[in-house]
């Protein structure tokens, strides 16, 4: 079972709320400052301008600059709330639309009023959520139309383009790019494909301005892995990852998956780094969607590297032969280093890959793929060459299958039971 917690007191502005196991009401969420109209959108362009709020869907883009673009598009913009977490390991935004589905709403009309959008929806997989999600909208009439659009939960699905595709009425498949959604997205029309995290943060920024400092630095995790239950929690950017390897309950950690599956592999010596996007991607890794998988101490890298590209290839959307040779190659040379079946050339090949398969298909998936691969080979060289003509002890009692199962986190309980009043 997946807990949620903090790991200290519960600051203010806090995106998990007072009741995080609890679907929270339109008259709870107006009792704590929600859907106030005191913040005007120009306004809050520049809090999120001066905060320097980032996506949380993965890339991280700054979330002012993203808005001002689809409102200067013009042509009538349409703005998403994308919940479609395609990382195995992430469950915060199926929470946060099951538990705070007003929080989101929120943030998304106010991305309206800043962009003009003319109409909205909110793009998902989870029933549940979706459920939710209409429940929500049923107790509070939003300011313009919105719908709710249902997608197949797959690894490429929450791909911006992906998602403009399915509500246009196509597949949740991603596709070249340029233009991006906000050139040209849903219906020809500028489009905000924001992360439903996102948006819950802009929605925290316009109801206490005077917080937006320790709302656009503080997170969502997903932890996971190691000897410890799954935990969703809310953290400060500058927390050493050693910290959260300790409160997950592995403090031993010999190193984590990062980033969900687009960061990489980190060895023990890089959990001393801190949860800070720019301070992790200097140091070659990422924080990406915030979902983190620790190793045991006794998890072999090999294994962990193979489960996670094994995950990936059976996730490839299959529009770029480049991406499914690609992802396959990479798989098949990670089990055979796992097996100890590696030929001498299979380190070589994969430092080749590494570098040079990144940016040759439509979306990420490939780069997370070569990254995972290249990560393992900086990480963790001291392991390679016990793993040349010789099975690994470690890889043989741990025998990743297929790369699937072990990687997904359940989605934390939520009672179906809205609050009326805060408790």
């Amino acid at each position: 079972m997946t807990t949620i917690r903090f790991l200290t007191a519960q600051p203010p502005g806090s995106v998990l709320g007072a009741e995080p196991d609890m679907t929270e009401s339109a008259e709870a969420y107006r009792a704590t400052g929600g859907y106030d109209g005191a913040t005007g959108p120009d306004e809050l362009l520049r809090h999120l301008d001066a905060s320097g709020l980032r996506g949380r869907g993965g890339a991280g883009f700054p979330a002012a600059v993203k808005l001002r673009a689809v409102r200067e598009g013009g042509g009538g913009p349409v703005v998403v709330a994308n919940g479609e977490e395609g990382e195995p390991g992430s469950v915060k935004d199926r929470w946060l639309l099951r538990a705070r589905p007003h929080l989101v709403l929120d943030g998304l009309f106010r991305a309206a009023a800043v962009t003009g959008a003319v109409r909205g929806y909110v793009y998902l997989s989870d029933p549940e959520a979706g459920a939710r999600v209409l429940r929500a909208l049923a107790e509070r009439e939003p300011p313009l139309p919105i719908e709710v659009v249902e997608t197949d939960h797959t690894y490429v699905a929450g791909e911006e383009t992906a998602v403009v595709r399915r509500i246009d009425g196509g597949p949740a498949l991603p596709t070249a790019k340029p233009p991006r959604p906000f050139e040209r997205g849903v219906g020809g029309a500028p489009t905000l494909v924001s992360n439903v995290e996102t948006l819950a943060r802009i929605a925290l920024t316009a109801a206490r301005p005077g917080l937006r400092q320790r709302i656009a630095r503080s997170t969502l995790v997903t932890l996971s892995g190691g000897t410890g239950a799954p935990l969703l929690t809310e953290v400060p950017y500058g927390v050493p990852l050693r910290t959260l390897a300790a409160a997950h309950g592995t403090p031993d950690a010999a190193g984590a998956l990062m980033g969900g599956l687009f960061g990489g592999l980190i060895g023990a010596q890089g959990l001393d780094l801190s949860l800070e996007p720019g301070a992790l991607t200097a140091a070659g890794t990422a924080l990406g969607c915030g979902a983190i998988r620790f190793l045991a101490a006794d998890t072999c890298p090999v294994t962990a590297a193979a489960e996670a590209v094994g995950h990936l290839a059976a996730e490839s959307a299959r529009q770029c032969g480049v991406c499914v040779t690609g992802t396959a190659a990479v798989h098949d040379a990670l089990r055979a280093l796992a097996a100890g079946t590696a030929g001498p050339d299979t380190v070589g090949n994969l430092a080749r890959w590494s570098r040079g398969l990144p940016g040759r298909g439509a979306c990420g998936l490939l780069d997370a793929a070569a990254g995972t691969a290249g990560s393992l080979l900086r990480a963790f060289p001291e392991v390679l060459p016990s793993h040349l003509g010789a099975a690994c002890p470690a890889c043989a009692a741990d025998s990743p299958a297929g790369g699937h199962g072990r990687l997904a986190v359940a989605v934390p309980e939520v009672t179906d039971a809205p609050l009326t009043a805060p408790r």
